[in-house]
């Protein structure tokens, strides 16, 4: 073995061991990169081996962090946070609570359907998994438990609801991932509506099919009220202003009108407008939403110079085309190939959090897709179908993430804001039906790509 593939496993086994330590991951993926392109430098002098790295090689982390800055793309982050900040405090989920609790409540598991349903408009307005999870736990959990539901059937519907906002558009992880694959924002927004709508659906079936089955899990209300027109004109007065800035953003991107940056900051005015007609919006609320928007713009950028330093030391050294003739040279055939990294990117998940893997493995394994003689059809409009394919299947593999123990982020998110009695094993017992629901829509993406290719192709045909 050559002495820059024994230092390229050594960097990965190296970021692995010491996540566990507490330190940020900022820190360890820069701090990995600077100390390995020592260790190339001075195995060089040394040694009189050649993997090529020197002090340069950190030079050019200054021009690759310059490009990050100044990409445009990247602007829309910051607007598409804080447009979802600001949602979560104009009060627009607690009257959708309100008017759908209504509208379901005759249906048995009709709560637990309210919740799944305020998550994907959530999803579609916020996209933030944090404030999403955390606001259904405090709008719906202590409901759900007066109504006599089973524990992990709510905390799993919570939890499960409050991660779509991760795949739905406008998702900060898909512009992300097109920022780092050079492909289309507008054509992974698209690709992503269906995926991220047959999840919601699949999990109100479950919910359904689990009322139906065993009807104490999700009993009906006693003192329902029955519907009428009125309930429908107050759900229709809850969701449309929601509805609305949801097409004004998306529509507009679809429409090629404006750039996801502009169709972002158009958003983040909506929002604020909404804050506004609801008489949420004061000095006290546009601090805490702009002290989020820093912090959580931080944490990714702060990620973004780690992983590019990271990156760029691994390249140096052949690590992906190490990678790249690793994975080509198994025996799995094209698709199981495909199989195969999907497996690891959902093993990955269970340590990493979603960031790190679009920022490090996922530029890694992008040529290995395109190299493959995969017949994706995107009806001739779609640029690089295979990619966009691709990308939709590692976003709905990297959803389960959140929900995957033991780093899943939406588990502790729901834990913090739960009774003291409830238990993190009951929150385990009640994902587990949902990841494996989160699999199923996968394996269906893999087998109908044009799940992910018909709506983009068609708006642009």
């Amino acid at each position: 073995m050559e002495i820059n593939e024994i230092l390229v496993i050594a960097m990965f086994l190296s970021f692995i061991a010491l996540l566990f330590t507490g330190i940020p991951v900022a820190y360890v993926l820069g701090g990995i990169g600077v100390i390995f392109a020592l260790v190339g430098y001075l195995s060089d002098i040394y040694l009189g081996t050649l993997t090529g790295l020197d002090f340069t090689t950190l030079g050019l982390v200054v021009n690759r962090l310059f490009k990050i800055m100044d990409n445009w793309i990247l602007v829309a982050l910051p607007m598409f946070i804080f447009m979802g900040n600001m949602l979560d405090k104009s009060g627009v989920a607690e009257q959708l609570m309100e008017s759908l609790q209504e509208l379901f409540g005759k249906v048995r598991g009709g709560l637990a359907i309210t919740v799944t349903v305020i998550g994907i408009i959530l999803a579609a307005s916020t996209g933030i998994i944090g404030a999403s999870v955390v606001l259904l736990a405090m709008m719906s959990l202590p409901s759900m438990q007066k109504q006599g539901y089973s524990l992990p059937l709510a905390l799993g519907t919570i939890a499960s609801a409050g991660t779509l906002g991760i795949l739905i558009p406008p998702s900060i992880m898909l512009v992300i991932m097109a920022d780092q694959l050079g492909l289309s924002v507008g054509d992974l927004f698209m690709g992503a509506v269906f995926p991220g709508l047959i999840l919601g659906g699949l999990y109100i079936a479950y919910i359904l099919i689990t009322g139906f089955i065993n009807p104490e899990a999700a009993p009906v209300p006693k003192d329902v009220q029955p519907v009428t027109m009125n309930t429908v004109i107050k759900v229709l007065k809850a969701i449309t202003p929601t509805v609305l800035l949801i097409f004004v953003v998306l529509g507009s991107i679809f429409a090629g009108i404006a750039t996801p940056t502009e169709a972002a900051g158009v958003g983040a005015f909506g929002a604020t407008l909404l804050a506004i007609y609801n008489r949420k919006y004061n000095f006290k609320v546009l601090k805490e939403v702009l002290h989020g928007t820093y912090n959580t713009t931080a944490y990714i950028f702060a990620i973004f110079i780690g992983a590019t330093c990271f990156a760029l030391v691994l390249r140096e050294l052949g690590g992906d085309e190490l990678i790249e003739s690793f994975l080509t040279g198994l025996p799995f055939g094209d698709y199981g190939i495909v199989a195969f990294i999907l497996l690891i990117i959902f093993l990955l998940g269970f340590f990493l959090d979603w960031i790190e893997i679009t920022l490090i493995i996922l530029p890694l394994l992008a040529p290995v897709i395109s190299a493959l003689g995969l017949d994706i059809n995107g009806y001739g409009v779609v640029d690089n179908p295979e990619l966009v394919w691709f990308v939709m299947l590692v976003a709905m593999a990297l959803q389960t993430s959140f929900l995957t123990p033991p780093v899943g982020f939406a588990l502790f998110y729901l834990k913090g804001v739960c009774p003291p009695e409830v238990k993190l094993t009951q929150i385990y017992r009640g994902v587990i039906p949902f990841i494996l629901l989160q699999l199923a829509a996968l394996v269906m993406l893999v087998f109908w790509p044009q799940l992910v290719t018909w709506l983009p192709a068609f708006a642009y045909g």
